[in-house]
């Protein structure tokens, strides 16, 4: 990490649906969590890594190469939990089957 405070890494998005909404609102919901300012890149194009529509705007499939960025006290430590989220997703599958909630 550089004495300003700012990390960045690559990582590839394994989600067999890619970063559609419900992974990105984990990660929007992760991203929370640090005080650093975090932002996330495709190709020329960087967006809030807090704003799910932002995320979304993205269109990152399976496969997808994105860079995260973090500034701030906790960077290097958000960026990796982030990029971790995006190559172990969690399921896609929903979760309960017919008679959840019975």
């Amino acid at each position: 990490m550089s004495e300003s405070g700012c990390y960045e890494a690559e990582f590839e998005v394994r989600s067999e649906l890619g970063l559609h909404a419900r992974p990105a609102g984990i990660f929007v919901a992760l991203a929370a969590r640090f005080e650093s300012q975090i932002s996330v890149g495709r190709g020329e194009e960087w967006v809030d890594g807090r704003s799910i529509l932002s995320l979304l705007s993205l269109a990152a499939g399976r496969g997808t190469r994105l860079r995260i960025r973090g500034v701030g006290p906790d960077a290097q430590v958000s960026v990796k939990a982030l990029g971790a989220l995006l190559e172990s997703p969690p399921g896609d599958e929903p979760t309960g089957g017919p008679g959840r909630g019975r």
